[in-house]
């Protein structure tokens, strides 16, 4: 298994360390599982559409959007 490093501003480290419990590589990799499924499903779509670069990009938001309000509930 790959490993990679984030970098966090001080303050939202500070606050994750008041959640010594949760499994903060748990949760990055979950988020970027997510936005990889995101962003293939864009992909797919992209490649049989006949939209443009702008409706993909405000369709993309639209879906990372609802990818992240059901990530965080």
């Amino acid at each position: 298994m790959g490993n990679i490093t984030l970098s966090m501003p001080d303050d939202i480290h500070s606050e994750m360390k008041n959640f010594s419990e949760v499994k903060w590589s748990e949760v990055a990799r979950k988020a970027i599982i997510e936005k990889l499924e995101t962003l293939k499903i864009a992909e797919s779509l992209a490649s049989k559409s006949k939209l443009r670069s702008k409706d993909i990009d405000a369709f993309t938001k639209k879906i990372n959007s609802a990818a992240m309000k059901r990530f965080t509930r």
